[in-house]
């Protein structure tokens, strides 16, 4: 056998603030990773306006920037579309599996419990049910008779008349 050593509360306590610095620690550096990634797609796919110029050309460059605009939300609705179809899609394809598996009724398990016992739980506890039916019955007492000894007749007498009976047989 081998004994497996315990660890303490203080050090089991000190491992698990280490790792939920670490946790922290790596939460903050993804973080930061998400925003430059940000940064770096943003710098790439949106470059900053040239602002120098006359008001034709700032109008020229707000309706650009509105048309941008424009079919990124198109863009944007119709993945939506398609997010909202498939996910009903997705329910209702669950709901065929629930219906095609059928609902499976649980095995009943056995109870041992006296009639009493079952009826107070059906009633209720402020019921009291008697099942004593032996309680209820008529008590009938069995008569005695008495054999006489005439109709029973002497054995002797029995073994005589079979006697008898097959003396006759091998006469005839």
């Amino acid at each position: 056998m081998s004994e497996v050593k315990k660890m303490t509360s203080s050090r089991r306590h000190h491992l698990k603030s280490l790792m939920l610095q670490i946790a922290a620690d790596w939460i903050e550096q993804e973080k930061k990773e998400v925003e430059l990634a940000k940064e770096a797609y943003m710098a790439e796919n949106c470059p900053s306006p040239d602002l120098s110029g006359d008001q034709a050309a700032l109008m020229e460059i707000c309706k650009k920037l509105q048309q941008a605009i424009d079919k990124i939300d198109e863009a944007r609705y119709d993945t939506e579309a398609k997010v909202q179809k498939a996910d009903t899609e997705i329910d209702d394809l669950k709901l065929k599996v629930v219906e095609l598996a059928g609902v499976k009724k649980p095995a009943l398990k056995k109870v041992r419990m006296s009639a009493d016992a079952m009826l107070q739980a059906l009633l209720g506890g402020k019921h009291k049910v008697n099942m004593d039916l032996r309680a209820n019955l008529k008590q009938v007492k069995k008569e005695v008779k008495e054999e006489t000894t005439d109709t029973v007749g002497d054995w002797r007498k029995n073994i005589e008349d079979k006697a008898d009976r097959k003396k006759m047989f091998e006469t005839s």
